[in-house]
């Protein structure tokens, strides 16, 4: 296999297939064929959009004793819940609400993510949605400061 797929895949977290389709398109330009496959994952998200989201997780999360923040977030499935890259969202998630203070869930979505300011906090969801194939919804968060 190509090292370019593989270094592709490693920092995507896309699959074989698509990563090689990313290359070929990019003519083996390793930023393009990333941006190419951010934007399919954009694309497949959106596609997701409108099914349902059952399973869900609840996740927590207090720094220095002083600001924590409770987090509900859902998938369409329990594995999906379980996976690694949902985990870690939430965890992200977490981590940007406690510092970014976010209002309502419309102005977290909207805001630039804390780590990649050039990407919002939905585009950072999309990804997710995108490379786990199912819908992910932020249900709700609240999030307390002393």
């Amino acid at each position: 296999m190509d090292d370019r797929i593989i270094k592709l895949r490693e920092e995507t977290g896309a699959g074989v297939m698509d990563c090689k389709r990313a290359l070929d398109k990019a003519a083996g330009d390793m930023a393009k064929a990333a941006e190419y496959i951010r934007e399919a994952g954009i694309a497949k998200a959106d596609s997701k959009k409108e099914r349902q989201t059952g399973a869900g997780y609840l996740g927590s999360y207090v720094h220095n004793n002083r600001v924590g923040v409770l987090l509900e977030i859902r998938a369409e499935t329990d594995f999906v819940v379980r996976s690694e890259p949902f985990q870690e969202l939430a965890h992200e998630l977490l981590l940007h609400i406690a510092a970014m203070a976010p209002e309502s869930v419309e102005a977290l979505l909207a805001q630039p993510f804390v780590k990649d300011e050039k990407r919002t906090v939905s585009d950072l969801i999309k990804g997710v949605t995108g490379k786990v194939g199912e819908n992910i919804k932020v249900e709700k968060f609240t999030r307390y400061e002393i």
